[in-house]
C-alpha cells in the first residue's frame, strides 16, 4: 500500500488528475469504476470559494462511491488560501492537494497555480501554513519549473516535504511548455531518487496507454501515475493500463455498446448533477474519444457538439447504435 499521511490507497496507484469541466463527481465516479485509485476535483479558486460563488461551491461536492478523494485548491494569496483550506475541509474530503502547476495565463497572472514557481520562497511558506492550519493531509501538483532555465524541481520537493506536505505529483512540463513538446520524466527519477526524499512521488505527463505507463514506471520508478488528458473521453485508460500491468499485453477496447452505454450513463449523471444546458455543454469534449475510430464519424459528432437539449441527445445515441450497429457490437 501507499501511505498518503492517514490514507491508504493501493500499490502504484492511478489517480484521476484535477481538471477544469472535466473532473466533476459523475465522471470521478466512471473512473473509479473503470479503475481509478484515486481521484481529484476540478481545481477550485480560492477567492471563488471564498466569495461564495455557485461554480466554486459546487465542486466541493463528493459522492460516497467516488471516495477516496481529494479537493485541489488553487490560489495567489496565503490569507486566501488559508481561509479556502478551512472551506474545504467542512466537505472532508481524504485529501487537500495544492495547486502550484496549471499554466493558464488567468491564473498564472494572479500568482496561482504555476505562476509560483517564480517564487519557490513563496510556494515553500504559503505550502508550510496551510499544513500547519487544517487536519486534513496536504498534497501537492506541480511542474518542472517556469522554464527550461529555472528547473529545480529536486529542491522544491525537499522543501516541501519539509513544509510539511504527505506526496508529491510532478507534472513532467515547465510552465513555459504549457501541454506541448515531450514531458520529461527523467526529473521525476531525479526527485524520486534523492536519499532525502520520503513521501509518495507521483508522475503526470503523456500517459496514454498501458505500454506508455509500464514503460514510465519500470524505467522512472515513480511511486504511481497521474492520468490527465488521456481520461478525457476514455475513462477505460485505468483498466487498460492495469490489464498491461498484469499481463503485458493489451486489453481490447470497449465494444460500441460499452462506449454508448457509459457516454450516455455519463451525461444523464452530468444533467442530474449540474442541470442540462451546463451538462451538454461540458460534455462535448469527451465525445471525439468516447467514439473514436468510428469510420466516417464526423457528421454525427457535429451533431453531438451542437445539440441543445437531452432530447435531441439521446436520439442521437441511438443514431449512433443504429449506423454502427454491425462495426463493434
Amino acid at each position: 500500500m501507499v501511505k498518503i499521511g492517514n490514507i491508504s490507497i493501493p500499490t502504484f496507484p492511478l489517480l484521476l488528475a484535477p481538471m477544469e469541466d472535466v473532473s466533476d463527481p459523475p465522471f470521478r465516479i466512471i473512473c473509479r469504476e473503470l479503475g481509478a485509485d484515486f481521484v481529484f476535483t476540478e481545481f477550485i479558486s480560492a477567492e471563488g470559494l471564498i466569495r461564495n460563488v455557485d461554480k466554486s461551491v459546487q465542486k466541493l461536492d463528493i459522492y460516497p462511491e467516488e471516495r477516496p478523494v481529494g479537493i485541489q485548491i488553487f490560489g495567489g494569496e496565503i490569507d486566501s488560501m488559508l481561509e479556502c483550506a478551512r472551506i474545504v475541509e467542512r466537505a472532508n474530503p481524504e485529501i487537500l492537494d495544492i495547486n502550484y502547476g496549471c499554466p493558464v495565463s488567468k491564473v498564472v497572472c494572479k500568482g496561482g497555480g504555476a505562476g509560483i514557481l517564480k517564487d519557490i520562497d513563496k510556494m515553500e511558506k504559503m505550502t508550510r501554513e496551510i499544513v500547519k492550519s487544517t487536519h486534513l493531509p496536504v498534497t501537492v501538483k506541480t511542474r518542472l519549473g517556469w522554464d527550461s532555465e529555472s528547473i529545480r524541481i529536486e529542491e522544491v520537493a525537499l522543501r516541501l516535504q519539509d513544509a510539511g506536505i504527505k506526496a508529491l505529483t510532478i507534472h513532467a512540463r515547465t510552465r513555459y511548455q504549457m501541454y506541448q513538446g515531450e514531458s520529461d520524466w527523467t526529473w521525476i527519477q531525479k526527485v524520486k531518487s534523492h536519499p532525502d526524499i520520503e513521501i509518495p512521488i507521483f508522475g503526470n505527463g503523456d500517459v496514454s496507454s498501458g505500454e506508455k505507463a509500464h514503460f514510465n514506471r519500470i524505467t522512472y520508478d515513480p511511486d504511481g501515475i497521474m492520468i490527465g488528458r488521456a481520461a478525457i473521453g476514455y475513462p477505460w485508460i485505468f483498466r487498460e493500463i492495469k490489464h498491461f500491468f498484469k499481463t503485458g499485453t493489451r486489453l481490447p477496447p470497449p465494444s460500441l455498446k460499452e462506449r454508448i452505454e457509459i457516454c450516455k450513463r455519463h451525461l444523464l449523471m452530468e444533467v442530474e448533477w449540474k442541470g442540462e444546458k451546463s451538462a451538454i455543454r461540458e460534455m462535448r469534449r469527451h465525445y471525439s474519444n468516447y467514439f473514436k475510430s468510428l469510420q466516417d464519424f464526423k457528421p454525427i459528432r457535429m451533431k453531438l457538439v451542437t445539440a441543445e437539449n437531452l432530447t435531441d441527445m439521446l436520439g442521437i445515441f441511438e443514431q449512433i447504435e443504429e449506423t454502427y450497429y454491425t462495426q463493434n457490437l
